[in-house]
């Protein structure tokens, strides 16, 4: 399950322009990705303590805290490996390999295409795929390698096949399933299956377990057909 799709990652903004921050997160968005933004190095610190984004495009220039001392701070003082992308007016060679020495997986120079950022995202991301296991929608969290559910900052109590259900909704958002799909997903061929009227019940549950949290109708019956897991 490590094999994660684009969609659903948690991507961290941080520039003091609000213009370039805006203009990322608009395309990022339509991309499919969710979009935090931080004006400054504190600001950057705060927003990844408390949504521990999967990816971070981060300035180097920044007022107070630098970027580089940011990268310094997840690489040495957290032990963190989340993917960076660093950007920079400034486009010297020597600067872009102080840059990849504090630990940035790609450095990019200002200005800057887009289309290209958004390529570069994705590429990093592939290239980082074993460190970027989480999935997020609208505040509902999965992180498949430690096995977790969360709602904003609280954590799902799921049974282990709730779980398994859930994770082939976060990984199929906005498709329609049927419960023998649904089914074959998660088992494999050999291993003794459940019948479709317990998915049901299985699915009851977990929407239950989510709506003690949210609002929001994830999980949605398409009559006749399955399940959808809505998140447009």
């Amino acid at each position: 399950m490590s094999d994660l799709p684009l969609r659903g990652k948690t991507i961290l903004v941080v520039d003091d322009e609000e213009r370039i921050r805006k203009l990322i997160k608009m395309t990022l968005t339509r991309e499919g990705f969710e979009v935090l933004e931080a004006a400054d190095g504190n600001e950057a610190k705060e927003q990844y303590l408390k949504h521990d984004p999967c990816f971070i495009i981060l300035d180097v220039m920044l007022p107070g805290i630098s970027g580089k001392e940011i990268c310094f701070w997840l690489r040495n003082e957290l032990d963190s490996n989340v993917p960076i992308i660093m950007l920079t007016a400034n486009q010297s060679e020597q600067d872009r390999i102080e840059g990849l020495k504090q630990g940035a997986d790609d450095y990019m120079g200002k200005p800057f295409s887009l289309e290209e950022l958004t390529v570069r995202v994705e590429t990093v991301l592939r290239r980082t795929a074993n460190r970027c296991s989480k999935i997020s929608y609208k505040g509902l969290t999965l992180k498949p390698i430690k096995g977790i559910a969360k709602y904003e900052d609280t954590v799902l109590d799921l049974t282990h096949f709730e779980y398994k259900l859930l994770y082939v909704f976060m990984t199929h958002p906005d498709q329609v399933l049927s419960r023998e799909q649904i089914i074959n997903i998660i088992y494999t061929k050999g291993e003794k299956a459940i019948n479709e009227r317990t998915v049901d019940v299985h699915i009851k549950h977990l929407r239950e377990k989510i709506a003690e949290h949210s609002d929001y109708p994830f999980i949605q019956t398409v009559r006749g057909i399955g399940y959808k897991f809505t998140v447009s």
